[in-house]
């Protein structure tokens, strides 16, 4: 009993995955991984990793935005008592802590009463994808605070009675007797755009894979931009970016609000 759960949806992210397992490996002693369709070798490597259990993904009316928003607010319940801790994290997305391992910090957090830990959301940019080798979070370290990607993605499931978030996680309203850190330390680091024409391909095929429903109530809509558009936006993320991470680096300095968690309650600082 006890450890840590990762629960994940993916599609078509062989080329992601080794920098993902490397990343999370030395913290994450459980993931379940609800692939919804893959067909570039993803289920492979997934079924060869002896810590995934691979389900397929439960779309319904038609939406993958619902359905995926859904799974974020039930799935991860069946950790209750036999996990210390929950992480819910997209295979682009990396929960870090710069100046510490992953593992070390938990345990401590754990120790002080803590059993909810925000992600400081960090939009992450680079050129080109960089080849499969390394911790991704020291390759690739520009990036620009971003409020959508305040996520909630770790957290005690014997604590949280439900984690109701939005679509994209982008916002949640968690209930339970919720204790925060005494300062927002962790880092989730975005590693959407990995090259602009890699970005842009990727988004033209995830924006197709919309359901009927998605398409009416124009969830994802992002992906309908122009090419204009992206290379407005590309432009305006490269301009904005900075060196994050690594020591010294307080990314509670750098953050961008709103900040979903503001008011509940934290634990005191030690010393």
């Amino acid at each position: 009993m006890g450890g840590v759960h990762l629960y994940s949806v993916c599609w078509n992210e062989a080329e992601m995955l080794g920098f993902f397992f490397r990343h999370y490996d030395p913290w994450v002693d459980r993931y379940v991984i609800f692939d919804d369709g893959s067909d570039d070798g993803t289920i492979e490597i997934l079924s060869a990793h002896p810590k995934v259990e691979v389900r397929e993904f439960p779309r319904h009316d038609d939406s993958f935005v619902h359905a995926h928003t859904q799974l974020n607010n039930t799935a991860w319940q069946e950790s209750r008592g036999s996990a210390d801790w929950v992480v819910l994290a997209d295979i682009d997305e990396f929960f870090h802590h710069p100046q510490q391992p992953m593992a070390g910090y938990l345990a401590q957090q754990r120790s002080l009463g803590v059993n909810i830990i925000p992600g400081i959301g960090f939009g992450m940019v680079a050129d080109s994808m960089p080849p499969d080798a390394g911790q991704l979070v020291d390759v690739v370290r520009r990036g620009r605070p971003r409020a959508p990607f305040n996520k909630l993605g770790i957290f005690d499931p014997a604590a949280v009675q439900e984690t109701r978030v939005k679509h994209g996680r982008h916002v949640a309203e968690p209930t339970g007797d919720l204790r925060l850190p005494a300062r927002d330390e962790v880092m989730l680091m975005h590693y959407k755009h990995l090259g602009f024409e890699r970005w842009c391909e990727r988004d033209d095929d995830l924006g197709a894979r919309r359901g009927s429903r998605d398409l009416a109530e124009r969830l994802g809509r992002h992906y309908e931009q122009s090419r204009s558009e992206r290379e407005e936006f590309w432009a305006t993320l490269v301009a904005e970016s900075r060196e994050v991470g690594g020591a010294g680096f307080e990314a509670d300095q750098l953050a961008a609000d709103p900040r979903w968690w503001k008011g509940l309650p934290r634990v005191r600082a030690q010393g």
